[in-house]
This record gives C-alpha cells, sequence and structure tokens, in this order.
C-alpha cells in the first residue's frame, strides 16, 4: 500500500484494513467534520469503534434501518462524531466489500450479518469429534457467496493418535472443500499456526464455527495472548459453551486483524446459490453435460451427474449434500417470492409425474 495517499490523521487505522479507497469513499463525511473508524463490537445498540485516537463507545440510533441487513457490524468502517458529543454518534456507514450472511430462524426470509469487510472466513472444525463433511460444506457455501476466501482449518490436531490418520482427515475434508486450502492446527502445541498467521496477515479474517471448535484457544494463539476466554468441552458430548457471546476484532501480531464470533448451533442458508454452486464446482461442471439444461440429476435421460455416480467417479454423499443445500436454499427464498413458489410446485408436479411415467415404464419392461 502507498501510505503517502494517505492522510496523516488516518495512518493510526491503517492495521485495521484502512486504504487509500477507504479514504477516498469517506472525503465527504470529513469534510463535515466527522472521522473515520472501524467497528471492533456491537452490543444493544451501541457500539465499540477503532478511531485514529483508540477506542471509543459511540451510539448507533442514527443507523438502526428497518432492513436488518444494514445494521451496524463487526468489521464495518463508519462516520463518527468527532470528540465532544455526550454521547458520540455513528453517523453512517461506509459501502461493505464483502459481509458474512446467514438466515435467522424466523419464519420471514431474514439474514444476519455476521461479519462485515472480511477478507478470509476461516471454517474451524475440531478433530476432537467426527468429521462432519456436510456442515463443513455449509459454511464453505456461505463463505463463498459473502465474496471472502474460505479456509478450513481442523483443530486440535494434537488429539489425533498419529500422522497418517491426521493426513486422511485433510484428505476427507479437502474433498468436501475444492480450491480451499486446509489445516490441521494445534494451537495448544503450536502446530501449523505459523502457516495459518501468514496466510490470513494484511486482511480481516473472520473465525467461524461450532461451539467446542476451539475458535477462542485459536483467537489466543493468533493474537498471542490470552484474549478470549476459554472454556473446556463437555465429557457427555464432546460441545463446548458459548464462551464468546460476541463478536469482537482484534489486531494479530503477524498482520491482519481477527473477528471472532460466537459459536454457531445452526448455520442457515441466505441466497447462497452462487456459493452452493462453488462449493460442489465438479457436479454444476457435470451437469453442463446433461440432456436437458433443468435436468434434476434424478431420473432424466442422458443425465451425466446421474452417469457420474454410476460410474463410481461421484461420491453419492456429494451429489446428496448439493441437493439438499439446493433444496434449503430454494425453500428460504420462495418464503418472500410467490411466483417462484409457484414454479417450486409446477416443477414438483412435473417431476413427479415423471416419476411415475418411468415406474409403470419400469413395470410394463418386467411384465
Amino acid at each position: 500500500m502507498n501510505l503517502s495517499s494517505l492522510s496523516a490523521s488516518s495512518l493510526p487505522l491503517v492495521p485495521y484494513g484502512w486504504d487509500a479507497d477507504r479514504e477516498s469513499e469517506f472525503a465527504p463525511y470529513a469534510g463535515q467534520g466527522l472521522l473515520p473508524g472501524r467497528v471492533v463490537r456491537v452490543d444493544r445498540g451501541q457500539c465499540d469503534v477503532v478511531t485514529a485516537d483508540g477506542v471509543v463507545r459511540a451510539d448507533t440510533e442514527f443507523v438502526v434501518p428497518r432492513d436488518p441487513m444494514k445494521v451496524v457490524c463487526t468489521g464495518d468502517w463508519v462516520a463518527l462524531d468527532p470528540e465532544g458529543g455526550d454521547p458520540r454518534y455513528v453517523r453512517s456507514l461506509l459501502p461493505r466489500r464483502t459481509a458474512f450472511v446467514r438466515s435467522t430462524s424466523s419464519k420471514r426470509s431474514e439474514g444476519q450479518i455476521l461479519a462485515a469487510n472480511v477478507d478470509h472466513a476461516v471454517i474451524a472444525v475440531s478433530l476432537a469429534a467426527e468429521l462432519d463433511l456436510g456442515r463443513i460444506e455449509r459454511f464453505l457455501a456461505l463463505a463463498w457467496e459473502s465474496g471472502a476466501q474460505p479456509v478450513v482449518v481442523l483443530t486440535k490436531a494434537d488429539l489425533v493418535p498419529d500422522a497418517v490418520t491426521t493426513a486422511h482427515l485433510v484428505a476427507d475434508a479437502e474433498a468436501a472443500a475444492p480450491g480451499v486450502q486446509v489445516l490441521a492446527v494445534s494451537a495448544e502445541r503450536g502446530e501449523g499456526m505459523d502457516v495459518l498467521a501468514a496466510l490470513l496477515g494484511g486482511g480481516t479474517s473472520v473465525l467461524l464455527g461450532q461451539s467446542g471448535a476451539g475458535k477462542s484457544t485459536l483467537a489466543n494463539a493468533l493474537a498471542g495472548a490470552d484474549i478470549m476466554d476459554v472454556h473446556a468441552v463437555r465429557d457427555i458430548d464432546g460441545k463446548g459453551r458459548h464462551t464468546t457471546t460476541t463478536r469482537n476484532l482484534l489486531v494479530l501480531p503477524a498482520g491482519g486483524v481477527l473477528i471472532d464470533t460466537p459459536g454457531l448451533r445452526g448455520v442457515g442458508l441466505y441466497d447462497a446459490e452462487a456459493g452452493v454452486g462453488q462449493v460442489f464446482a465438479e457436479i454444476e461442471a457435470l451437469a453442463e453435460g446433461c440432456r436437458f439444461h433443468d435436468c434434476a440429476h434424478d431420473a432424466e435421460p442422458g443425465c451425466a451427474v446421474m452417469a457420474a455416480l454410476d460410474e463410481g467417479t461421484l461420491a453419492p454423499r456429494r451429489l446428496d449434500s448439493y441437493r439438499k443445500l439446493l433444496r434449503e436454499n430454494q425453500r428460504l427464498a420462495a418464503r418472500t417470492d410467490a411466483r417462484l413458489r409457484d414454479e417450486m410446485r409446477r416443477v414438483w408436479k412435473m417431476r413427479g409425474a415423471q416419476g411415475r411415467a418411468a415406474m409403470e415404464a419400469k413395470r410394463g419392461r418386467l411384465r
């Protein structure tokens, strides 16, 4: 980065990700006497914002839209009141470059932003439990959709009995994460942490995963200090407790910043069709060879996907996971789109009729 293009007052924000493009975006607010800052924590209508003069507490009253996708989030760059106001207010948000979003548990089709302006989405998966490839694929779909580069980090590698087993687990994760780097690390022993720190240096990363995945231990190891509380997982089921209850932004000594998030029990897709397609790139590539462009990869003649399944070049688990995530994403979209609901009903009826016709034809051949 060419630091000479930045104003002297904004240089302290460079370690947090400030650059010349942000400086240009902020120019209109600078003319109003407002200050730039990055949100490091949000809590009950207020947030902690790091500025050139340090961290300040600010009220978000003026940036509370009806759209939950536009609420202030950890990682946002904001325009802030200058010193002197009590309370100080966030007056505006700068444009987001990326946003990691999941669906809420609400029956309405709403998204929840977990982190904004992220370069790397670090998906932490504990090797202390059986590897859940389907969950990895789910996280990856959301990560690709966010615009960030995903990284799968298999934590607690010190609990795996030998290097051969670790290599097999890494290979399994790689098969579920085409185009994504997979690292096995032990934060307790420091194994693999130098590679991860170098990978995350110079950008913003968000740390994601279930409770008990070792995210807080990983965050402490990357930060070089015991910043996040760490609790042991429960022996009865291997699950952790929510030691992180808010999203916090930490500066890393090797460069870059890290947003640590609470453990996620539910990871619903939100408008992630492109992300699903990227996770299952091999299936999408096969589908281009199907006879029909709207092939459901089920009972249609000339289906290249089913042919690969029969030949053993496509794993059944991958196809099942692909179908599951696509269906979930379509159901979510249909909640608020009446035309899409009608189209889905039409397609389901048509496929049902095709299936019945195929079954009747099969019975006729067997007679």
